[in-house]
């Protein structure tokens, strides 16, 4: 099953999510900030990325746009997970090279036909 990188700040959200998308059979690697994000995201080689945007280090909008100057990073998926819900924030992320975005509380069902659309596209 796909490798997905979860970098995601919050303990409670990332523990919580891991968890869903462990039982749904994805294979979860988990960075706390986005400097160490994007390291993973060059070293451990997943399938797709859900970046939290607010991020501590380095924030999602950063970690986003120094991925996609990084030879990995030019065609992995990104999907932005925020809490912030504004028409302007979507089109923030998509401009920083996330290829889709999401809103905080996650609808996991939601979620996961993004995750699956993106790594079959």
């Amino acid at each position: 099953m796909a490798r997905i990188l979860l970098i995601e700040d919050n303990e409670m959200n990332r523990d919580m999510l891991s968890r869903r998308l462990k039982r749904k059979g994805y294979d979860v690697i988990v960075a706390v900030d986005g400097a160490e994000g994007l390291t993973k995201a060059t070293t451990e080689h997943p399938d797709l990325v859900l970046m939290d945007m607010s991020l501590p280090v380095m924030d999602g909008w950063q970690a986003t746009q120094k991925l996609r100057e990084h030879p990995i990073g030019k065609e992995l998926p990104v999907i932005a997970l925020t809490a912030h819900a504004m028409a302007s924030d979507r089109e923030k992320a998509l401009e920083a090279g996330c290829d889709d975005y999401d809103t905080k509380p996650v609808d996991l069902k939601r979620l996961l036909g993004k995750i699956q659309a993106l790594l079959t596209r």
